[in-house]
Protein backbone atom coordinates (compact mmCIF):
# COMPACT_ATOMS: atom_id res chain seq x y z
CA UNK A 1 0.00 0.00 0.00
CA UNK A 2 0.68 3.13 -0.67
CA UNK A 3 2.36 5.77 2.73
CA UNK A 4 -0.58 7.70 3.58
CA UNK A 5 1.54 10.85 2.90
CA UNK A 6 3.68 10.03 -0.16
CA UNK A 7 2.95 12.81 -2.84
CA UNK A 8 3.52 15.83 -0.36
CA UNK A 9 4.91 18.99 -1.55
CA UNK A 10 2.54 19.95 -4.33
CA UNK A 11 2.58 23.52 -5.83
CA UNK A 12 -0.43 23.56 -7.84
CA UNK A 13 -0.71 27.01 -8.41
CA UNK A 14 3.03 27.45 -9.54
CA UNK A 15 3.04 25.20 -12.33
CA UNK A 16 0.93 27.51 -14.51
CA UNK A 17 2.83 30.71 -13.32
CA UNK A 18 6.12 29.17 -14.22
CA UNK A 19 4.52 28.15 -17.60
CA UNK A 20 3.14 31.43 -18.37
CA UNK A 21 6.04 33.39 -17.62
CA UNK A 22 8.39 31.17 -20.08
CA UNK A 23 5.86 30.63 -22.62
CA UNK A 24 5.25 34.78 -22.98
CA UNK A 25 9.27 34.55 -23.47
CA UNK A 26 8.90 32.10 -26.21
CA UNK A 27 5.69 33.44 -27.51
CA UNK A 28 7.60 35.01 -29.97
CA UNK A 29 8.80 31.71 -31.75
CA UNK A 30 5.23 30.99 -32.59
CA UNK A 31 4.58 34.31 -34.70
CA UNK A 32 6.11 33.23 -37.59
CA UNK A 33 4.00 30.07 -38.14
CA UNK A 34 0.88 31.22 -36.65
CA UNK A 35 0.44 34.76 -39.02
CA UNK A 36 1.84 32.42 -41.90
CA UNK A 37 0.47 33.76 -45.07
CA UNK A 38 -2.28 31.27 -46.70
CA UNK A 39 -1.06 28.53 -49.44
CA UNK A 40 -2.17 27.64 -52.89
CA UNK A 41 -5.43 26.80 -52.59
CA UNK A 42 -4.77 24.12 -55.21
CA UNK A 43 -3.32 22.18 -52.40
CA UNK A 44 -5.81 20.11 -50.38
CA UNK A 45 -6.12 21.94 -47.27
CA UNK A 46 -6.41 18.74 -44.77
CA UNK A 47 -7.23 20.61 -41.54
CA UNK A 48 -9.50 23.07 -43.57
CA UNK A 49 -7.71 27.25 -42.49
CA UNK A 50 -5.38 24.91 -39.49
CA UNK A 51 -3.26 23.57 -42.10
CA UNK A 52 0.27 24.23 -42.29
CA UNK A 53 2.51 23.91 -45.00
CA UNK A 54 5.23 21.76 -43.58
CA UNK A 55 6.78 18.52 -44.42
CA UNK A 56 9.84 18.05 -42.14
CA UNK A 57 10.41 16.34 -38.92
CA UNK A 58 8.75 18.96 -36.62
CA UNK A 59 5.31 19.08 -38.68
CA UNK A 60 3.66 17.74 -36.05
CA UNK A 61 4.47 20.35 -33.78
CA UNK A 62 3.02 23.37 -35.98
CA UNK A 63 0.26 25.61 -33.72
CA UNK A 64 -2.65 26.00 -36.02
CA UNK A 65 -2.06 29.19 -38.58
CA UNK A 66 -5.36 30.90 -38.09
CA UNK A 67 -5.20 30.88 -33.68
CA UNK A 68 -5.90 34.41 -32.66
CA UNK A 69 -3.62 35.94 -29.99
CA UNK A 70 -5.41 34.89 -26.76
CA UNK A 71 -5.70 30.85 -28.22
CA UNK A 72 -2.10 31.17 -29.25
CA UNK A 73 -0.20 31.92 -26.37
CA UNK A 74 -2.76 29.19 -24.53
CA UNK A 75 -1.19 27.33 -27.05
CA UNK A 76 2.81 28.23 -26.05
CA UNK A 77 1.75 27.49 -22.44
CA UNK A 78 0.13 23.88 -23.05
CA UNK A 79 4.02 23.38 -25.47
CA UNK A 80 5.07 23.35 -22.32
CA UNK A 81 2.99 21.36 -20.33
CA UNK A 82 3.00 18.94 -22.77
CA UNK A 83 6.48 18.35 -22.84
CA UNK A 84 7.64 18.98 -18.65
CA UNK A 85 8.92 15.71 -17.17
CA UNK A 86 7.63 15.36 -13.77
CA UNK A 87 9.63 13.74 -10.75
CA UNK A 88 8.88 12.41 -7.52
CA UNK A 89 7.45 14.41 -4.95
CA UNK A 90 8.82 16.50 -2.99
CA UNK A 91 9.87 19.02 -5.54
CA UNK A 92 10.16 22.63 -6.58
CA UNK A 93 8.24 22.14 -10.29
CA UNK A 94 6.82 19.03 -11.43
CA UNK A 95 6.29 16.14 -8.68
CA UNK A 96 3.84 13.62 -8.53
CA UNK A 97 5.78 11.40 -10.75
CA UNK A 98 4.82 7.62 -10.20
CA UNK A 99 4.94 5.55 -7.58
CA UNK A 100 4.10 3.73 -10.99
CA UNK A 101 3.89 4.79 -14.50
CA UNK A 102 5.04 4.35 -18.15
CA UNK A 103 6.65 7.17 -19.25
CA UNK A 104 7.36 10.75 -17.62
CA UNK A 105 5.78 13.25 -19.91
CA UNK A 106 3.29 13.21 -22.86
CA UNK A 107 6.12 14.57 -25.11
CA UNK A 108 8.02 11.72 -24.36
CA UNK A 109 5.55 8.64 -25.88
CA UNK A 110 4.43 10.93 -28.26
CA UNK A 111 7.22 11.87 -30.33
CA UNK A 112 7.63 15.04 -31.83
CA UNK A 113 3.64 14.87 -31.60
CA UNK A 114 3.20 11.38 -33.41
CA UNK A 115 3.61 7.84 -32.63
CA UNK A 116 5.32 6.44 -29.90
CA UNK A 117 7.50 2.78 -30.78
CA UNK A 118 6.13 -0.57 -29.21
CA UNK A 119 8.65 -0.64 -26.53
CA UNK A 120 9.16 -0.17 -23.09
CA UNK A 121 8.90 3.77 -22.09
CA UNK A 122 6.49 4.64 -24.76
CA UNK A 123 4.06 1.19 -25.66
CA UNK A 124 1.03 0.63 -23.16
CA UNK A 125 -0.30 -2.61 -22.44
CA UNK A 126 -4.18 -3.05 -21.85
CA UNK A 127 -4.80 -6.11 -20.07
CA UNK A 128 -8.57 -6.94 -18.62
CA UNK A 129 -9.48 -10.34 -17.02
CA UNK A 130 -11.38 -12.65 -19.38
CA UNK A 131 -12.03 -14.89 -17.03
CA UNK A 132 -12.79 -13.38 -13.58
CA UNK A 133 -15.18 -15.88 -11.93
CA UNK A 134 -12.69 -18.69 -12.80
CA UNK A 135 -11.42 -20.43 -8.89
CA UNK A 136 -8.09 -21.47 -10.91
CA UNK A 137 -7.30 -17.86 -11.62
CA UNK A 138 -5.62 -16.23 -8.66
CA UNK A 139 -2.77 -13.66 -8.52
CA UNK A 140 -0.54 -12.94 -4.89
CA UNK A 141 -0.90 -9.76 -3.04
CA UNK A 142 0.39 -6.84 -5.04
CA UNK A 143 -0.18 -3.06 -4.79
CA UNK A 144 -2.90 -1.37 -7.38
CA UNK A 145 -1.50 1.57 -9.14
CA UNK A 146 -4.26 4.55 -9.55
CA UNK A 147 -6.11 3.67 -12.82
CA UNK A 148 -8.74 5.98 -14.08
CA UNK A 149 -11.67 3.15 -14.03
CA UNK A 150 -14.49 5.19 -15.73
CA UNK A 151 -18.23 3.65 -14.64
CA UNK A 152 -20.09 1.33 -17.25
CA UNK A 153 -16.54 0.04 -18.48
CA UNK A 154 -16.82 -4.01 -19.57
CA UNK A 155 -13.43 -4.67 -19.13
CA UNK A 156 -12.80 -6.29 -16.24
CA UNK A 157 -9.95 -5.04 -13.92
CA UNK A 158 -6.85 -7.51 -13.64
CA UNK A 159 -6.08 -8.25 -9.94
CA UNK A 160 -2.65 -6.51 -8.85
CA UNK A 161 -2.54 -4.57 -12.49
CA UNK A 162 -5.90 -2.72 -12.83
CA UNK A 163 -6.17 -2.46 -16.65
CA UNK A 164 -3.21 -0.71 -17.68
CA UNK A 165 -0.14 -1.95 -16.77
CA UNK A 166 2.88 0.28 -15.51
CA UNK A 167 6.32 -1.07 -16.09
CA UNK A 168 8.25 1.94 -14.43
CA UNK A 169 8.14 2.76 -10.76
CA UNK A 170 9.98 5.63 -8.36
CA UNK A 171 12.44 4.61 -6.21
CA UNK A 172 10.90 2.09 -3.41
CA UNK A 173 8.72 0.38 -5.12
CA UNK A 174 8.26 -2.08 -8.08
CA UNK A 175 6.87 -2.09 -11.26
CA UNK A 176 3.76 -3.79 -11.32
CA UNK A 177 5.29 -6.38 -14.01
CA UNK A 178 7.56 -7.06 -16.91
CA UNK A 179 6.63 -7.24 -20.38
CA UNK A 180 8.53 -8.82 -23.17
CA UNK A 181 7.51 -8.81 -27.10
CA UNK A 182 8.95 -11.15 -29.51
CA UNK A 183 7.96 -10.75 -33.05
CA UNK A 184 7.07 -13.70 -34.71
CA UNK A 185 6.74 -13.60 -38.64
CA UNK A 186 4.41 -15.29 -41.26
CA UNK A 187 4.76 -15.35 -45.03
CA UNK A 188 2.74 -14.11 -47.82
CA UNK A 189 2.10 -13.80 -51.51
CA UNK A 190 0.91 -10.85 -53.38
CA UNK A 191 -1.17 -12.27 -56.39
CA UNK A 192 1.18 -11.91 -58.78
CA UNK A 193 3.64 -13.86 -56.69
CA UNK A 194 5.61 -11.83 -55.08
CA UNK A 195 6.39 -12.49 -51.39
CA UNK A 196 5.72 -10.50 -48.49
CA UNK A 197 6.36 -11.04 -44.50
CA UNK A 198 4.10 -9.39 -41.63
CA UNK A 199 5.12 -9.87 -38.18
CA UNK A 200 2.96 -9.85 -34.81
CA UNK A 201 3.53 -9.48 -31.19
CA UNK A 202 3.54 -12.06 -28.71
CA UNK A 203 3.48 -10.84 -25.35
CA UNK A 204 4.50 -12.66 -22.39
CA UNK A 205 3.74 -11.28 -18.95
CA UNK A 206 5.46 -11.88 -15.43
CA UNK A 207 5.62 -10.20 -12.13
CA UNK A 208 8.29 -8.04 -10.91
CA UNK A 209 10.06 -11.17 -9.23
CA UNK A 210 10.40 -12.87 -12.31
CA UNK A 211 7.22 -15.22 -11.67
CA UNK A 212 4.96 -15.50 -14.76
CA UNK A 213 1.08 -14.18 -15.14
CA UNK A 214 -1.06 -16.83 -16.03
CA UNK A 215 -1.34 -17.33 -19.84
CA UNK A 216 -5.02 -18.19 -19.62
CA UNK A 217 -7.31 -15.49 -18.63
CA UNK A 218 -6.17 -12.70 -19.08
CA UNK A 219 -6.44 -10.46 -22.26
CA UNK A 220 -3.41 -8.24 -23.60
CA UNK A 221 -3.84 -5.49 -26.06
CA UNK A 222 -0.07 -4.26 -26.88
CA UNK A 223 -0.36 -0.17 -28.15
CA UNK A 224 1.66 2.55 -29.27
CA UNK A 225 0.29 6.11 -28.63
CA UNK A 226 -1.07 7.87 -31.62
CA UNK A 227 -0.32 11.26 -33.09
CA UNK A 228 -2.06 14.06 -31.77
CA UNK A 229 -2.10 16.74 -33.93
CA UNK A 230 -5.52 17.85 -36.02
CA UNK A 231 -7.50 15.95 -32.59
CA UNK A 232 -9.21 19.46 -31.71
CA UNK A 233 -11.03 19.30 -35.17
CA UNK A 234 -11.63 15.69 -34.69
CA UNK A 235 -13.09 16.91 -32.06
CA UNK A 236 -15.16 19.77 -33.17
CA UNK A 237 -17.21 17.36 -35.75
CA UNK A 238 -20.74 17.03 -34.88
CA UNK A 239 -22.23 14.15 -33.26
CA UNK A 240 -24.91 13.88 -36.19
CA UNK A 241 -22.24 13.97 -38.33
CA UNK A 242 -20.46 10.94 -36.89
CA UNK A 243 -23.43 9.15 -36.86
CA UNK A 244 -25.18 9.82 -39.99
CA UNK A 245 -22.49 7.34 -41.03
CA UNK A 246 -22.77 4.50 -38.73
CA UNK A 247 -24.74 1.91 -39.71
CA UNK A 248 -24.31 -1.01 -37.43
CA UNK A 249 -26.87 -3.96 -38.57
CA UNK A 250 -25.15 -2.56 -42.65
CA UNK A 251 -28.20 -1.82 -44.31
CA UNK A 252 -27.07 -1.08 -46.97
CA UNK A 253 -25.27 -4.13 -47.65
CA UNK A 254 -21.51 -2.67 -48.22
CA UNK A 255 -20.42 -4.96 -46.09
CA UNK A 256 -19.57 -2.22 -43.73
CA UNK A 257 -20.77 -1.93 -40.42
CA UNK A 258 -19.56 0.89 -38.27
CA UNK A 259 -20.54 1.71 -35.22
CA UNK A 260 -20.06 4.46 -32.55
CA UNK A 261 -18.89 3.44 -28.73
CA UNK A 262 -21.01 4.58 -26.10
CA UNK A 263 -18.09 5.65 -22.69
CA UNK A 264 -18.03 7.18 -19.69
CA UNK A 265 -17.96 11.37 -19.78
CA UNK A 266 -16.49 12.05 -16.34
CA UNK A 267 -17.52 15.64 -16.77
CA UNK A 268 -20.61 15.32 -17.44
CA UNK A 269 -21.03 11.77 -15.42
CA UNK A 270 -23.12 10.08 -18.01
CA UNK A 271 -22.37 8.08 -21.20
CA UNK A 272 -21.50 10.05 -24.81
CA UNK A 273 -19.96 9.32 -27.89
CA UNK A 274 -16.60 8.10 -28.04
CA UNK A 275 -14.34 9.71 -30.36
CA UNK A 276 -10.21 9.62 -29.45
CA UNK A 277 -8.06 6.13 -28.58
CA UNK A 278 -7.52 3.32 -30.63
CA UNK A 279 -10.96 2.08 -29.84
CA UNK A 280 -12.51 5.19 -29.24
CA UNK A 281 -13.31 5.01 -25.45
CA UNK A 282 -12.46 8.41 -24.48
CA UNK A 283 -14.83 11.38 -25.11
CA UNK A 284 -13.02 14.07 -25.50
CA UNK A 285 -9.91 15.62 -25.04
CA UNK A 286 -9.87 16.91 -21.77
CA UNK A 287 -10.27 13.44 -19.87
CA UNK A 288 -7.75 11.95 -22.88
CA UNK A 289 -5.34 14.43 -21.18
CA UNK A 290 -6.56 13.67 -17.78
CA UNK A 291 -6.56 9.76 -18.38
CA UNK A 292 -2.78 10.32 -19.97
CA UNK A 293 -1.74 11.75 -17.02
CA UNK A 294 -3.13 9.41 -14.60
CA UNK A 295 -2.42 6.14 -16.42
CA UNK A 296 0.47 6.84 -18.08
CA UNK A 297 2.50 8.92 -15.39
CA UNK A 298 0.44 8.28 -11.85
CA UNK A 299 0.12 12.25 -12.08
CA UNK A 300 -3.69 12.92 -10.28
CA UNK A 301 -5.60 15.56 -11.60
CA UNK A 302 -8.92 16.90 -11.13
CA UNK A 303 -11.02 14.70 -13.46
CA UNK A 304 -8.62 11.89 -11.68
CA UNK A 305 -7.59 12.47 -7.85
CA UNK A 306 -5.68 10.05 -5.61
CA UNK A 307 -8.48 8.39 -3.23
CA UNK A 308 -7.80 11.13 -0.45
CA UNK A 309 -8.55 13.63 -3.01
CA UNK A 310 -5.25 15.40 -3.71
CA UNK A 311 -4.44 16.58 -6.67
CA UNK A 312 -0.61 16.55 -8.39
CA UNK A 313 -1.60 19.44 -11.03
CA UNK A 314 -4.76 21.31 -11.09
CA UNK A 315 -7.38 22.84 -13.44
CA UNK A 316 -5.21 24.74 -15.16
CA UNK A 317 -2.21 22.78 -16.19
CA UNK A 318 -5.01 20.03 -17.19
CA UNK A 319 -6.54 22.42 -19.28
CA UNK A 320 -3.67 23.75 -21.17
CA UNK A 321 -2.49 20.44 -22.18
CA UNK A 322 -5.34 20.14 -24.25
CA UNK A 323 -5.74 23.30 -25.63
CA UNK A 324 -2.27 22.41 -27.06
CA UNK A 325 -3.56 19.13 -28.90
CA UNK A 326 -6.72 20.60 -29.73
CA UNK A 327 -4.29 23.58 -31.32
CA UNK A 328 -2.05 21.67 -32.86
CA UNK A 329 -1.68 22.48 -37.34
CA UNK A 330 -2.42 19.62 -39.77
CA UNK A 331 0.07 19.66 -42.28
CA UNK A 332 -1.10 19.93 -45.92
CA UNK A 333 -0.67 17.01 -48.85
CA UNK A 334 1.77 16.95 -51.17
CA UNK A 335 2.05 16.14 -55.19
CA UNK A 336 -1.11 16.63 -55.40
CA UNK A 337 -0.55 17.03 -59.42
CA UNK A 338 1.66 13.81 -59.38
CA UNK A 339 -0.13 11.61 -61.65
CA UNK A 340 0.61 8.27 -60.29
CA UNK A 341 -0.55 9.72 -56.49
CA UNK A 342 -3.60 10.69 -58.50
CA UNK A 343 -4.11 7.28 -59.90
CA UNK A 344 -3.29 5.65 -55.95
CA UNK A 345 -5.96 8.06 -55.03
CA UNK A 346 -8.37 6.88 -57.70
CA UNK A 347 -7.59 3.15 -56.35
CA UNK A 348 -8.35 3.75 -52.92
CA UNK A 349 -11.44 4.93 -53.50
CA UNK A 350 -12.13 1.85 -55.58
CA UNK A 351 -10.87 -0.31 -53.10
CA UNK A 352 -13.46 0.63 -50.84
CA UNK A 353 -11.03 1.99 -48.56
CA UNK A 354 -12.71 5.60 -47.95
CA UNK A 355 -16.05 3.58 -46.94
CA UNK A 356 -13.93 3.93 -43.12
CA UNK A 357 -11.26 6.15 -43.92
CA UNK A 358 -13.96 8.89 -44.68
CA UNK A 359 -12.49 11.59 -46.50
CA UNK A 360 -14.73 15.22 -46.42
CA UNK A 361 -16.05 16.08 -43.07
CA UNK A 362 -16.89 19.73 -41.96
CA UNK A 363 -16.65 20.32 -38.22
CA UNK A 364 -19.73 22.01 -36.34
CA UNK A 365 -19.02 25.05 -33.33
CA UNK A 366 -16.29 24.66 -30.79
CA UNK A 367 -15.04 27.02 -28.53
CA UNK A 368 -11.61 27.78 -30.18
CA UNK A 369 -12.99 29.92 -32.90
CA UNK A 370 -9.86 28.71 -35.40
CA UNK A 371 -11.87 24.66 -35.19
CA UNK A 372 -15.34 25.94 -35.60
CA UNK A 373 -16.86 25.32 -39.54
CA UNK A 374 -13.98 23.87 -41.25
CA UNK A 375 -13.94 21.80 -43.96
CA UNK A 376 -11.43 18.83 -43.26
CA UNK A 377 -10.37 15.56 -44.87
CA UNK A 378 -8.84 13.57 -41.71
CA UNK A 379 -9.74 9.82 -43.87
CA UNK A 380 -11.54 8.61 -41.15
CA UNK A 381 -14.93 7.93 -39.58
CA UNK A 382 -14.10 8.04 -36.10
CA UNK A 383 -16.42 4.73 -35.65
CA UNK A 384 -15.49 1.24 -34.36
CA UNK A 385 -15.21 -1.76 -36.87
CA UNK A 386 -14.18 -5.76 -37.19
CA UNK A 387 -11.07 -5.52 -37.86
CA UNK A 388 -10.59 -9.49 -38.06
CA UNK A 389 -9.42 -11.88 -36.05
CA UNK A 390 -6.09 -11.42 -36.88
CA UNK A 391 -5.75 -7.58 -35.34
CA UNK A 392 -8.15 -8.78 -32.51
CA UNK A 393 -7.01 -8.24 -28.79
CA UNK A 394 -9.69 -9.85 -27.18
CA UNK A 395 -10.38 -7.22 -24.56
CA UNK A 396 -13.96 -5.25 -24.71
CA UNK A 397 -13.61 -1.68 -23.94
CA UNK A 398 -17.08 -0.26 -23.30
CA UNK A 399 -19.32 -1.18 -26.32
CA UNK A 400 -15.92 -1.78 -28.39
CA UNK A 401 -15.60 -5.97 -28.74
CA UNK A 402 -12.33 -7.55 -29.18
CA UNK A 403 -12.34 -7.23 -32.84
CA UNK A 404 -13.60 -3.90 -33.17
CA UNK A 405 -11.00 -0.98 -33.68
CA UNK A 406 -11.68 2.97 -34.33
CA UNK A 407 -10.89 3.88 -37.60
CA UNK A 408 -7.73 6.05 -37.06
CA UNK A 409 -7.07 9.39 -38.89
CA UNK A 410 -4.79 9.29 -42.12
CA UNK A 411 -3.96 12.89 -42.76
CA UNK A 412 -0.38 13.38 -42.31
CA UNK A 413 0.10 9.49 -42.47
CA UNK A 414 3.00 10.36 -45.00
CA UNK A 415 5.36 11.75 -42.50
CA UNK A 416 5.30 8.92 -39.84
CA UNK A 417 8.61 8.01 -41.33
CA UNK A 418 9.89 11.52 -41.50
CA UNK A 419 8.77 12.40 -38.03
CA UNK A 420 9.93 9.42 -36.21
CA UNK A 421 12.06 6.74 -38.67
CA UNK A 422 11.50 2.76 -37.98
CA UNK A 423 7.81 3.47 -36.37
CA UNK A 424 5.07 1.39 -37.11
CA UNK A 425 1.89 1.71 -37.97
CA UNK A 426 -1.47 0.01 -36.41
CA UNK A 427 -2.31 0.04 -32.88
CA UNK A 428 0.72 -1.34 -31.62
CA UNK A 429 3.40 -1.38 -34.36
CA UNK A 430 3.44 -4.30 -35.84
CA UNK A 431 3.67 -3.13 -39.41
CA UNK A 432 6.74 -1.55 -40.05
CA UNK A 433 5.32 -0.49 -44.01
CA UNK A 434 2.04 0.79 -45.38
CA UNK A 435 1.73 -1.56 -47.08
CA UNK A 436 2.10 -4.42 -44.30
CA UNK A 437 -0.81 -2.31 -42.31
CA UNK A 438 -3.16 -2.43 -45.47
CA UNK A 439 -2.47 -6.44 -45.64
CA UNK A 440 -3.36 -7.09 -41.82
CA UNK A 441 -7.11 -5.64 -42.45
CA UNK A 442 -9.59 -8.63 -42.10
CA UNK A 443 -12.77 -8.28 -40.95
CA UNK A 444 -14.86 -5.71 -42.76
CA UNK A 445 -12.05 -4.62 -44.44
CA UNK A 446 -11.11 -7.73 -46.40
CA UNK A 447 -12.55 -7.19 -49.13
CA UNK A 448 -10.38 -3.94 -49.38
CA UNK A 449 -7.46 -5.47 -48.67
CA UNK A 450 -7.68 -8.70 -51.43
CA UNK A 451 -8.24 -5.34 -53.73
CA UNK A 452 -4.94 -4.35 -52.79
CA UNK A 453 -2.61 -7.81 -52.37
CA UNK A 454 -4.25 -9.11 -56.26
CA UNK A 455 -3.44 -5.61 -57.52
CA UNK A 456 -0.66 -5.56 -60.46
CA UNK A 457 2.44 -3.99 -58.48
CA UNK A 458 2.57 -0.88 -60.44
CA UNK A 459 -1.10 0.12 -58.65
CA UNK A 460 -0.05 -1.13 -55.66
CA UNK A 461 3.11 1.42 -55.17
CA UNK A 462 0.72 4.10 -56.78
CA UNK A 463 -1.59 3.45 -53.80
CA UNK A 464 1.05 3.73 -51.68
CA UNK A 465 2.53 6.27 -52.79
CA UNK A 466 -1.16 8.20 -52.49
CA UNK A 467 -0.73 7.51 -48.82
CA UNK A 468 2.66 9.37 -49.07
CA UNK A 469 1.07 12.36 -49.72
CA UNK A 470 -0.94 12.38 -47.53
Amino acid sequence: MRPKNWKQGKRNGSHLLFLAVVAAIAGVLFSTAIHHPAYSQSVPQAGGATTIQNRSSRAYEQPAPNLDDYWADRHAVGDLAFEAAFVTAPANVNPGLGPLFNGASCGGCHIRNGRGMPERGQRVVRVSQQTPDDEAFSFPDHDFAAEAIAPGGNAPAVPGIGTQLQEESVYGYEPEAIVEVEWQEQQGMYGDGAPYALRSPQVTLSWSDGTPLPEEGIAVSNRIPPPVFGTGLLEAIPESEIMQQADPQDHDGDGISGRPNRVWNVTQQGETLGRFGWKANTPDLLQQSASAYVNDMGVTNPLFPASDGTEDIDEGILEVAAIYVQTLAVPARTLVDDAQVQRGEQLFADANCVACHRTDIRTGSHEIPALANQFIHPYTDLLLHDMGNELADGRPDFQADGNEWRTPPLWGIGLAQTVLPYSGYLHDGRARTLAEAILWHGGESEESREAFRTMEEGDRLALIRFLRSL
